[in-house]
């Protein structure tokens, strides 16, 4: 029957689309493990939004692996209640990834605004904390910048207008900050810096979620056409 060879191509592409929705879990949960690693050597530390992103990453790849179950059972046993319960959370997950996105763009200006007041904050414990000095050395030498807004910010910090940490010098060497020269530290502040690291990488970003909503749009539409085909009574081999 034409129907029942359309639903096996069906079937079979929704098998396709749960071993990349599988991928794609395993992926966030690593992703969220490798974001948790990181964060516990950096600057932010108790509960901020920051901490929470790898608990919020590893939780929905644990959903979306729950349903990607679910959609492989369903579609293996071709069971009605199965597929709709599994396009009805593929369908809550692009709602989630959506209000996400959207979350993000109305709240950028505020993300950056805290980011910099934890940046200073942390500045304030450079001298005390070996911790957060080997932090924000790494930061300045793998950005390229020097203080939050500029180098000024040290000041207050070093106690001295020609002090700052070694690891704003261009060329690192033992005592590089002490008496500089601005031509041979950098000038630019972290905050931005790293604001603008994070646009350049927004289009990739908006690539990647684009790719990951388009698989899921799929995912429902097989989806709901093998849900109309077991609701018919066909069987589909």
């Amino acid at each position: 029957m034409a129907v029942e060879g359309g639903m096996r191509c069906v079937k079979f592409l929704l098998y396709v689309l749960l071993l990349a929705f599988c991928a794609c879990a395993v992926g966030l949960i690593a992703v969220g493990i490798w974001v948790q690693l990181v964060l516990n050597q950096t600057i932010t530390q108790g509960a901020t939004p920051g901490s929470l992103l790898p608990v919020v990453i590893i939780a929905v790849g644990a959903f979306l692996f729950l349903v990607a179950f679910v959609g492989c059972c369903g579609t293996c046993k071709e069971n009605y209640c199965l597929m709709v319960t599994f396009a009805i959370f593929l369908s809550l997950i692009m709602l989630v990834e959506v209000a996400a996105a959207i979350a993000g763009y109305v709240f950028r200006d505020k993300v950056k605004a805290e980011f910099n007041k934890d940046f200073q904050r942390q500045m304030q414990n450079y001298p005390k904390n070996n911790h957060t000095a080997l932090i924000l050395d790494r930061m300045q030498e793998d950005f390229k910048c020097c203080g939050a807004a500029n180098y000024t910010d040290w000041e207050k910090i070093l106690l001295s207008p020609k002090r700052v940490p070694d690891s704003c010098c261009v060329n690192v060497t033992q005592h590089c900050g002490v008496n500089f020269n601005v031509k041979e530290i950098y000038n630019e502040g972290c905050v931005e810096k790293i604001g603008s690291w994070l646009r350049s990488n927004v289009l990739v970003a908006a690539a990647a979620a684009l790719g990951i909503a388009f698989v899921e749009v799929l995912g429902i539409v097989f989806a709901c056409c093998l849900v109309k085909s077991i609701r018919s009574g066909y069987e589909v081999m």
